[in-house]
């Protein structure tokens, strides 16, 4: 590390030959070590006073406290020391993401911490994001020990899909588990994915809709700041059940003749008849009902469905399903921001109840079963202006508690609201191009000079680096592939490439 070095001369420490190579070109770097975890030494005095303080437990790594003495020897991480930090891919719970760059070593994440705090995935388009996920889904599933719940925005992870740059057959995650176990919703009657039909479908009734899912669509819809106002209006006449439905039948501009006067008059089913009865402001509440036009005309939102597709939604959750809502023709972030957050607000309810109800000590109910809500396009929620109106912000920063927590899958975490990526634990991340978005990954992370260093060198594809509350330390990682060997890996399925063994082969291999 000492630049003098480049200046030595070649010829008192090596051959002839070499010499001559490399004399007036030496070469030296710096090479910066940074130390995260510490192991005490098998016998020594550290090693006996921990196991007694941990009744014979042998010593796990642990944060460093110190550095490596001058002149400590350096080896290369063996398969062993790899899986004592990152845990062995035999025990129950830890699952295979990838392996090391250099000697594809396994590295596991354990899915018991990974459920426990909410996490994130990022990449930017391309990068094997949209795989990376698919992966990580298949392996909670697998596991059972969480229920999950995914926004499918695009219609990728339920059903089978063709690449669109390989035209490679991608499987769909209910394909590998079945119908009893993945269930797939589509959004509205009728609803059609892929040409199949989805298990059940998704109606929201117009009494579930309330003021705060209408002011969190403010930037989609355009809506000005007399709108709180307005549906404070609506509420105080209508109620928080039916003021969607009423003010859907008002009229805009209707007007009938006065016989008094012979002046035309709000009809009495208009909007401004309505504002001017109850002290609203006629002309803010014509231009809302016509931005909730849109809404208005949305086939999935129906005065009575005709069954409460949410609570059937709710129920398979509990009971250790897990749903796939596909949204089908229905994918305008409209669309999106508007049924997320409220399925994601009813069944938070539902979980916010039954975790009360089990720490209640008049209760005997069972603990909730942990839920893990998937959501893509994440930066469209959980931006900074929309992030405190929507029911995943407040998830990520208190639904822990409750057993419920996000995956938060996104190309652009920059735009996403700090507080909510600081509440992240597990973060994988693959190739980011933007500086902003790098920062953004390493929010509230030590060494984040180094940490950006490793993250900027990622490959373009198949490379991640895994960070963050989950994983012991932070390490880059080479991807699985979402092929077949990984499906017979976690599932122990036969590829359908090896022939069975006939009594004939079974005694041949037996030596007979």
């Amino acid at each position: 590390t000492d630049a003098r070095f480049a200046d030595e001369q070649s010829e008192n420490r090596l051959p002839p030959q070499l010499a001559a190579l490399l004399h007036g070109q030496t070469l030296f770097t710096n090479l910066e070590m940074m130390p995260a975890l510490m192991l005490p030494i098998a016998g020594s005095l550290a090693c006996e006073t921990w196991r007694k303080e941990h009744d014979g437990e042998d010593p796990h790594p642990l944060p460093v406290k110190t550095v490596p003495a001058h002149h400590a020897r350096v080896f290369i991480a063996s398969e062993g020391d790899v899986a004592e930090i990152f845990g062995r891919k035999e025990e129950k719970g830890n699952f295979i993401i990838g392996t090391t760059l250099e000697q594809g070593h396994p590295i596991c994440i354990n899915l018991d911490k990974f459920v426990q705090r909410s996490s994130g995935i990022f990449g930017t388009t391309g990068s094997g994001k949209s795989f990376l996920t698919r992966m990580i889904l298949a392996g909670l599933i697998n596991y059972n020990k969480a229920s999950v719940m995914v926004f499918d925005m695009h219609n990728e992870y339920g059903l089978d899909d063709t690449a669109s740059d390989t035209n490679q057959r991608i499987v769909g995650l209910q394909s590998k588990f079945g119908r009893s176990r993945v269930k797939i919703v589509g959004l509205g009657r009728g609803a059609s994915i892929r040409g199949q039909n989805p298990d059940f479908t998704l109606e929201i009734a117009e009494k579930d809709i309330q003021p705060e899912d209408i002011e969190m669509l403010s930037r989609e819809l355009n809506l000005k700041e007399t709108t709180s106002t307005t549906l404070d209006a609506l509420i105080n006449t209508f109620g928080k059940n039916t003021w969607y439905q009423e003010f859907k039948n008002m009229r805009v501009g209707a007007v009938v003749l006065d016989e008094e006067n012979g002046k035309r008059i709000p009809a009495p089913d208009s909007v401004a008849a309505w504002a001017n009865s109850n002290g609203a402001n006629p002309m803010a509440a014509e231009g809302l009902h016509n931005k909730l036009g849109r809404l208005f005309n949305k086939k999935y939102i129906v005065e009575q469905p005709a069954v409460d597709s949410v609570q059937e939604i709710i129920k398979a959750l509990e009971n250790g399903q897990h749903i796939i809502l596909s949204f089908g023709e229905h994918q305008s972030d409209l669309d999106y921001l508007l049924v997320s957050n409220l399925l994601t607000r009813r069944i938070r309810a539902a979980w916010e109840q039954r975790t009360d109800e089990f720490r209640s000590k008049s209760s005997s109910g069972k603990e909730p079963r942990p839920l893990v809500i998937a959501i893509e396009e994440a930066h469209k929620l959980l931006n900074r202006e929309m992030a405190s109106q929507t029911s995943f912000s407040t998830i990520a920063r208190e639904m822990r508690k409750y057993y419920v927590t996000l995956l938060i899958v996104d190309q652009r975490p920059s735009q996403i609201y700090d507080e909510v990526l600081s509440q992240l634990g597990t973060r994988i991340s693959a190739s980011l191009g933007d500086d902003d978005d790098i920062q953004a990954v390493l929010a509230g992370l030590a060494g984040r000079e180094t940490l950006r260093g490793m993250l900027a060198h990622l490959q373009p594809k198949e490379e991640v680096l895994l960070l963050g509350w989950g994983v012991a330390m932070p390490i880059p990682v080479r991807s699985r592939r979402y092929d077949e060997n990984f499906w017979r890996d976690l599932l122990g399925e036969r590829t359908g490439l090896e022939r069975k063994s006939d009594g004939a082969d079974i005694l041949k291999q037996l030596g007979y």
